[in-house]
This record gives C-alpha cells, structure tokens and sequence, in this order.
C-alpha cells in the first residue's frame, strides 16, 4: 500500500488533487490511503510520515516550504510534489529535496507525467546499489545515502547521510559511470548527490549537513540547467 498526503488550505484544490490521486491509482490497480489536511501545521502535528506528499506552497500562517523544512528536519523521508502559482519557486525547492512540482492550474496529463516518473522511482528503489571493495571485505551502499564523493590521490571517500565517511581505492571516472544522473561532477575531485543540495551560491555548492562544496568554473554556467533537468527527467 502507498501512503499519500495532500495538503492544501483550498478546499477545491484538495478535493481536485484527490480526485486526480484516486483515479491515478485505481487504473494502476495500486492500493493506496489518502490523507487530506488543510494546513501544515495540521500536516506536522498529526505526524503522519506518507510515501508521497503532495503540498501547497502558498498557504497561510505557516506556509508549504516551511512545512517541508520542519518535517525534513524531524527525519521526513518521503517524496514532496509541491503545489504552487508561481514557477519561479522551483528554486526554493532545491533546500528541501523536492522531486517535483507542479503548477496551478493543475493539468492532468503534467500530474499524471509526474506520477508516471515517481512510481518508476519507488518500484527502482531496491536497484539503486553501489558495490564497493575494501580490503578482503565486500559493502553495498544505497545510492540515497551518499551525500558526496571526493577523491584524494588514488582513494574515494564517500560521505554517507549518516555522517559515516566509507573510503576505498578506486577512480572517480569508473564510480561516475557506476551512479546513476542525480550524480553530478561539479569539479574533477568532487561528486554530488543533487539530492542533497541546499543551494548554490558564488561558485560553492551547499549540502545538506553543512559542506560546502567547489563547483569548477567550467562547470559553473552549466550548473542551474542540470539542477533543472535532474528534478524534471532524471527519474524517468
């Protein structure tokens, strides 16, 4: 079963977003449960952890990103689809992980595009593996942990969400080819997990834990355009 929450202090618009979800997931013969709240503060205090949130940003009192970053801070995990009016938000997103976002008016084919993408993501979750050599011992490590990647010398250190730092010989041009495109070199010692990213700003990335990381000035130009592609096609 999929646990899906929809928070919108609209009435309409939660009634139409439900509507969408149910008839989304009855064709795909898929069992859901459907949580309907009228606020983020609602959202927070029944707290509820669903597999897909979809949320408004532009709500009263306590707003849709301030939602998101309260319940990232308490260990939220899901997958946050926001509602908003205006696309420039997108931005703002990047802070709280955001898979993706959708405009008002809703369009069912864009909903149903986005859904399409982030089912693929959920039934591939188990797949997104990397297998290491340490020594005489074998790790699997799951792509979602991996905030980082830097090489020094002939080693990689990979640093983990948990705050572990995992370290083996290897190249950075052979893990490249092994992760999948949320993975981004923004400088020839460093790879990130875009998924991690908080914001960019004058030629350093920000993660999530508080690294700040170089991003080359080749690649600099380049940046916002596959931040953009990687929360659009890269779950395809």
């Amino acid at each position: 079963m999929i646990h899906i929450a929809i928070c919108d202090d609209e009435k309409v618009i939660l009634n139409h977003i439900n509507q969408f979800v149910s008839d989304f997931f009855f064709r795909k013969n898929i069992e859901k449960r459907i949580s309907l709240f009228s606020s983020g503060a609602e959202l927070i205090q029944s707290g509820e952890q669903p597999d897909i949130l979809f949320l408004d940003i532009q709500m009263g009192q306590m707003d849709g990103m301030e939602t998101a970053r309260k319940m990232r801070s308490q260990g939220y995990r899901g997958e946050i689809i926001f509602i908003t009016i205006l696309k420039e938000m997108v931005f703002d997103s990047f802070e709280v992980r955001a898979f993706d976002y959708l405009l008002k008016p809703l369009k069912e084919k864009e909903f149903e595009h986005t859904m399409e993408r982030l089912l693929s993501v959920l039934k591939r979750a188990d797949e997104r593996k990397l297998l290491i050599q340490r020594g005489n011992e074998d790790y699997i490590v799951s792509f979602d942990a991996i905030r980082y990647c830097e090489v020094i010398d002939r080693k990689i250190y990979l640093h983990l969400d948990s705050g572990e730092i995992m370290d083996y010989y290897g190249r950075m041009n052979d893990l490249v080819e092994k992760l999948d495109a949320r993975f981004y070199r923004c400088h020839r010692s460093y790879l990130i997990n875009l998924w991690y990213l908080e914001s960019y700003q004058k030629g350093f990335v920000h993660m999530t834990g508080g690294d700040k990381i170089p991003v080359s000035r080749s690649h600099c130009r380049e940046f916002s355009q596959v931040v953009l592609a990687y929360m659009k096609e890269w779950r395809i």
